[in-house]
């Protein structure tokens, strides 16, 4: 297949209909019919979190938390004292497990005597990853990383650093109240459908406004940098990001005009063009580790110079390795790889049979959900 025959990354460019100034922390944003934007920083090369504040009849309806730390409490705090408008927190509902949108969780509707509102596959792996049980925990990380070739320093490393999530979500609310795929939220005056996708975590809630037009992406979605799709111990042999991509499609059925707000970059349109690119872009990866798998049996750890040209530190490497594992178990459920254990129980992936770089590249676009050429 000729790469000309199709549009390169490049192609789509997220419309910024809101533009790309950021609201100050602490004060929020006007930025569709009853909600209002947030953005929170975070110590980290990802250095920020967009939240998000409905309108509900009397009170506020809060989605996504932000970090559990002082610089985070301290705009909320502003918000309360200078934006609330005398009504209160009715409800929190997080998106899902990830210490940027759950951290806060438990001191918010505390704060508030509010409940909070998750799907039960996010909620139940928070309070496992939060109590350190594994293998959700550092033992289980280290042996699930070990498995696929990491090496010594990167296990001492992450072993240094215990377990991050604990200390990023010390506690959660005792109990929640289940969103599932399909149910339908009045949140004020407009009415909220979950739309449930996974890759990402387990079982990722966003919000999608019919009336409006307006999607909470949470983090499936958004406008520049690709979502992260990783493997964990607690489910090693996951398709996670065949997951992903058939979360993808829900998007996907969405109206041209819809208006995304990410957790992360700045609100955005081109959901469908956004779509075709992460497919394309994931397409290319498997391809990469297609053709380097052909050559010889590779372990996950050594796909990651494939994947990211970068240099990595400690959390992000995590990241990579997780993802490395994603994309050889997504190839590995589709019968394009094989994984076998060697002599050290490292797992290896291999080519299933070898095949010319037509056949390579359609294995690979059909992995990612694009089985037919684009037009020019």
């Amino acid at each position: 297949m000729d790469s000309r025959n199709r549009p390169n990354e490049t192609a789509y460019q997220p419309d910024y209909y809101a533009g790309t100034e950021a609201p100050a922390p602490g004060v929020p944003v006007p930025i569709a019919p009853g909600v209002h934007w947030l953005r929170m920083p975070m110590p980290m090369v990802l250095d920020h979190i967009n939240l998000w504040l409905l309108e509900d009849g009397d009170g506020w309806t809060v989605v996504d938390t932000g970090l559990c730390n002082d610089a985070t409490r301290e705009a909320w705090e502003q918000v309360f004292a200078n934006h609330l408008q005398g009504r209160p927190v009715r409800r929190v509902i997080c998106t899902h497990m990830h210490p940027d949108h759950v951290g806060l969780a438990d001191w918010l509707c505390k704060r508030w005597n509010a409940p909070l509102l998750m799907t039960q596959g996010e909620y139940l792996s928070a309070r496992l990853v939060s109590a350190g049980m594994e293998p959700t925990g550092t033992e289980g990380l280290l042996g699930l990383f070990r498995a696929h070739g990491a090496s010594q320093e990167h296990l001492q490393a992450l072993a240094g650093r215990g377990n991050f999530y604990m200390r990023m979500v010390p506690t959660l609310p005792q109990s929640f109240q289940r969103l599932e795929a399909g149910q339908r939220l009045r949140i004020g005056a407009a009415e909220w459908q979950v739309i449930e996708g996974g890759g990402h975590c387990p079982e990722h809630a966003s919000l999608w406004c019919a009336e409006h037009r307006v999607l909470i992406s949470g983090d499936l979605l958004l406008p520049r940098i690709s979502t992260n799709v990783s493997v964990y111990a607690i489910e090693p042999d996951a398709d996670a990001l065949g997951r992903y991509l058939r979360s993808l499609e829900r998007f996907d059925a969405l109206d041209a005009s819809t208006r995304v707000l990410p957790s992360h970059g700045f609100p955005f349109t081109g959901v469908h063009g956004r779509v075709r690119q992460l497919r394309e872009h994931h397409a290319d990866r498997l391809q990469a580790v297609l053709q380097a798998c052909a050559q010889r049996a590779l372990s996950s750890a050594e796909l990651i110079p494939l994947l990211f040209k970068r240099q990595l530190d400690t959390h992000q490497l995590s990241f990579a390795l997780g993802e490395a594992i994603a994309h050889a178990n997504r190839l590995w459920a589709v019968g394009a790889l094989r994984r076998e254990a060697d002599a050290d129980g490292v797992l290896r992936f291999s080519t299933a049979q070898p095949a010319p770089a037509p056949a390579t590249e359609a294995l690979a676009r059909a992995a990612a959900g694009l089985a037919m050429p684009l037009a020019a």
